[in-house]
């Protein structure tokens, strides 16, 4: 069995984050906000890169040894066996248009794999972290996944439904389940706070998930690759639910085969 996180990293993890996703916010809503485009055609900003920089240069000072990955910046590697992934604005496109469902993204991996999940809310507020062996927090309390057997009433939520197979949606709408486009990582808070039954993501990025393979399982839910394997470095999907039998029907969707996971 994985050891327990340490409760001071997750402490620091929050701390960093939370200052980070604050200083977010005064771009957030604002009217002369340049927006850049990457090479694969997203947009970051100058909140985007000044908070990855913020998180990088404290995380540098608090643990020298750590690796760090981010979105904005090049790797620093490191020497300890443990990486910080950083996502310093999860939903560039709601915060320039001046949504506040956008999130900062903090995770530890070690050794022994997901150890730190940490997503602020700032303009919401809100902050969701777990730490392995820990359990899971929303705002200081504790948040539990609720496990869902049956797709009719329950709340799917996806960041996009353009990249399902169109005979998956038609059968989740047809049996019965709401869908909404509650997106990035705001489905899976919902997801880990009981919120919602399930969040479908096809396509997606290492630090776009980081933390919540840590949050998912630490909240009783459960967190899986549209093949049913688990979360890894250089994945590109991630289905997470509250563990009950609608995991495996939303699997049984898509075109992957599932993997029985003991």
């Amino acid at each position: 069995m994985p050891s327990t996180a340490d409760l001071n990293d997750l402490t620091a993890a929050i701390e960093i984050a939370t200052a980070a996703g604050e200083a977010t916010l005064e771009w957030f809503q604002a009217t002369d906000l340049d927006v850049d485009r990457k090479g694969d055609g997203t947009p970051v900003t100058i909140a985007d890169r000044t908070a990855e920089q913020m998180i990088r240069d404290e995380l540098a000072r608090r643990f020298p040894d750590d690796a760090i990955v981010g979105e904005e910046h090049d790797d620093a590697t490191g020497r300890s066996g443990r990486t910080w992934i950083i996502d310093p604005i999860d939903g560039t496109k709601a915060f320039v248009r001046g949504v506040p469902l956008y999130s900062t993204l903090l995770a530890m991996w070690d050794g022994e794999g997901p150890a730190i999940g940490v997503v602020v809310f700032p303009a919401l507020g809100d902050v969701l972290a777990a730490g392995r062996g820990l359990g899971c927090t929303w705002n200081g309390r504790p948040a539990s996944s609720v496990a869902t057997d049956d797709m009719r009433g329950a709340l799917v939520t996806t960041s996009s439904y353009t990249n399902w197979p169109s005979e998956a949606l038609q059968t989740v709408v047809a049996n019965g389940a709401l869908t909404r486009t509650w997106g990035d990582a705001y489905g899976y808070a919902l997801v880990a706070t009981g919120r919602a039954d399930a969040m479908v993501d096809p396509e997606l990025e290492w630090w776009d998930v980081a933390p919540m393979a840590v949050i998912i399982p630490e909240s009783g839910g459960r967190l899986t690759q549209l093949d049913g394997g688990p979360i890894i470095a250089g994945f590109g999907s991630a289905v997470a639910s509250g563990g009950g039998a609608l995991h495996d029907t939303v699997l049984s969707l898509f075109p992957t085969p599932v993997e029985e996971i003991s």
